[in-house]
């Protein structure tokens, strides 16, 4: 097994590049950040003084010195892009969804098997700040036997999205794809897999092509029922987390501020880095033995993106399992592609 950092790659350096990937793998001591793809504009550089920028994905495949590639491409090119770096030998971290259909999924780990590479998902959302007070109440017991779950991650945009790519109808695209997974891998990793599901699908805005409306109805042993939902027009969003048990309830909003300091520059270094602000806690309230209720503030775990990166590190480096395991990620490619209700 090889030592020292993980030379690493991206293959886009868009949004996602800059703010989701580049500032991670820089501040983990786990890996060397060596390469990008720029066919256009080499704007990294700015950013990264080491890192090389080359012109196109066969070019920076054939880089020997590459271990691991992060696969953050629009979401039709996950498959092919992930089956070519680890035919040239390279690790993959990709992002969701990584495939588009099961099959391809499948064809994924099985080629990852049989190369001995790894086949990672970056599903950066089960570190939100937010999620993990749900997590941390959910495995508390404190909620008795759970029975309702309401998981919601809603936007308002009522223009089509400027990048074409997300509003043809083409494979990965729309709401379900773009956000489904972040929902989706949450609820799989709380509960495990469902019993049954049903899916509902809309498209509301003004000559969309693709859903912007969705949501799934998950029901699970001891009467357990989980809703995933997500709408691009909804201007007041409500609590994103709603739990309701035999013995209290508890709701969160969506209040993890780790996108919104990565857009603003805020170090990783930073004290206030992925601490919510004072007034976002969420609400828990018990219900005593003799009927009394009590509700009290809720103070969320610190959001740690970096987490994730920990994690790729030690599964590359030291054969640790991966969190986001193979099965769910089959999971979550099953609901994706069920047919929705008419």
């Amino acid at each position: 097994m090889s030592h020292g950092p993980i030379s690493t790659a991206l293959l886009a350096y868009g949004m996602s590049g800059k703010v989701f990937h580049a500032p991670f793998l820089s501040a983990h001591p786990g890996f060397a950040l060596r390469a990008v793809v720029e066919r256009h504009q080499q704007r990294m550089a700015h950013d990264y003084s080491n890192v090389r920028s080359y012109a196109s994905t066969a070019e920076l495949l054939a880089d020997s010195g590459i271990e691991l590639v992060v696969v953050n491409t629009p979401n039709d090119t996950h498959f092919e892009l992930a089956q070519l770096a680890l035919q040239a030998g390279k690790h993959v971290l990709v992002e969701k969804p990584v495939a588009t259909s099961t099959a391809q999924l499948q064809a994924l780990h099985e080629l990852g098997r049989t190369v001995n590479r790894h086949v990672l998902a970056y599903q950066n959302r089960r570190w939100d700040s937010d999620f993990q007070a749900v997590q941390r109440v959910v495995e508390s017991g404190q909620l008795g036997q759970l029975l309702e779950a309401h998981f919601r991650f809603d936007r308002y945009k009522l223009a089509l999205n400027p990048k074409k790519f997300k509003e043809e109808p083409q494979p990965g695209s729309g709401l379900l794809y773009d956000l489904g997974p972040h929902l989706i891998d949450q609820a799989l990793g709380l509960f495990g897999q469902p019993l049954s599901a049903h899916k509902t699908l809309g498209a509301n805005r003004p000559h969309t092509q693709v859903d912007d409306f969705f949501s799934l109805h998950l029901r699970y042993p001891q009467g357990l029922n989980v809703w995933l939902t997500s709408s691009l027009l909804v201007a007041d969003p409500g609590p994103a987390y709603v739990l309701h048990g035999t013995r209290g309830s508890y709701q969160k909003h969506r209040t993890d501020p780790q996108e919104a300091q990565l857009l603003q520059g805020t170090s990783l270094r930073s004290p206030y880095y992925g601490r919510e602000k004072a007034g976002q806690e969420g609400r828990l309230t018990l219900v005593a033995a003799d009927g009394s209720r009590q509700t009290t503030a809720d103070t969320a775990p610190v959001g740690d993106y970096l987490q994730l990166f920990e994690a790729v590190y030690q599964t590359i480096r030291h054969g640790q399992p991966y969190p986001i395991r193979e099965e769910q990620l089959r999971w979550q490619s099953e609901l994706l592609e069920m047919p929705a209700s008419e």
